[in-house]
């Protein structure tokens, strides 16, 4: 875990008052990065990724900003559930409609992330999320499973999704519609071992993952790049936020042994608790990767069927 940063400064995001380190990357160039300096960080293996995308001036409800956020370095692992289809529609908001394996079972799923080199600097997160059909989906939900469980096109709901940073807290809650708060969250993926620990108010645990790491296959950067389209509400309208993924080095596992999911008290467990998850069916970690996550755009959706 990198060690504390002692100096800060604070800034303005859409009236909203944030600390981030003095001298780290939002301080030094407010979301619009200079490639060839952040391509000498060690961490970094190359940002070629991100040269093919541009970024653009967009008006947000955390004032102007520059999109996408990028991320050069992170790690994520993800335990892909079952849980009763009657349990993910009480949490779902009539317009979307959970993803089924089969008819009364649903996916959900616990993430957790760490980016060690980000626009918006080092911070980690977790997420209990729901797998739904595409907003204006028609009857190829099929498809969209087998996309799904391969990490390349996924759509979710978040129930559930804890920062340790206060600028991901506001831009994630204020600028996009997630359920974010700040808490405790400690999260480090190598190739041997997944740890990560979740916060309550308390200082107890909310939530903890220790796993092995599935075996790890390498990828050319842009051989492999998924995507994860997530649902929100701002200011009462339906909005996608898409998030791409660059893919470097992952891999996956069906078999639950060495995996210890550890639900304690708190939002997060609360929340997987309310889905009634059978049991885990995918552990999906990636020990190299980076993204591009992109501002909310207003998006039509349609109620499910009765």
């Amino acid at each position: 875990m990198p060690s504390a940063q002692k100096d800060t400064i604070k800034v303005d995001l859409g009236g909203r008052e944030v600390t981030v380190p003095k001298g780290g990357l939002y301080d030094r160039y407010r979301m619009n990065p200079d490639l060839d300096e952040i391509a000498r960080d060690p961490r970094v293996t190359s940002v070629v990724f991100f040269r093919q995308m541009p970024k653009i001036k967009v008006d947000s409800p955390i004032g102007p900003t520059l999109t996408p956020n990028f991320y050069y370095s992170i790690s994520t692992a993800r335990l892909t559930m079952i849980a009763p289809t009657r349990a993910i529609r009480s949490r779902l908001p009539e317009e979307l409609s959970p993803l089924e394996i089969t008819p009364g079972l649903g996916l959900v799923s616990v993430m957790f992330f760490r980016y060690d080199v980000a626009d918006i600097d080092f911070y980690t997160e977790a997420a209990v999320g729901i797998a739904v059909k595409p907003a204006r989906h028609g009857k190829f939900g099929f498809f969209d499973l087998v996309a799904g469980l391969k990490n390349e096109h996924l759509h979710s709901y978040v129930l559930s999704l804890p920062v340790n940073s206060d600028i991901a807290q506001v831009r994630g809650h204020d600028g996009y519609g997630f359920p974010k708060w700040v808490t405790e969250l400690d999260v480090d993926i190598n190739r041997h071992r997944t740890t990560a620990r979740v916060a309550n108010d308390a200082g107890g645990v909310d939530l903890s993952l220790l796993a092995n790491t599935p075996n790890q296959r390498s990828y050319v950067s842009g051989e492999r790049v998924g995507s994860l389209t997530s649902y929100t509400t701002i200011n009462g309208a339906w909005h996608s936020t898409l998030n791409q993924t660059n893919i470097l080095s992952a891999g996956t596992t069906r078999s639950t042994g060495g995996i210890t999911l550890q639900l304690g008290e708190g939002r997060m467990s609360d929340d997987l608790r309310s889905l009634k998850p059978k049991r885990t069916i995918q552990f999906d970690v990636m020990t190299e990767g980076q993204a591009a996550l992109h501002m909310p755009v207003p998006t039509s959706v349609r109620g499910r069927n009765k």
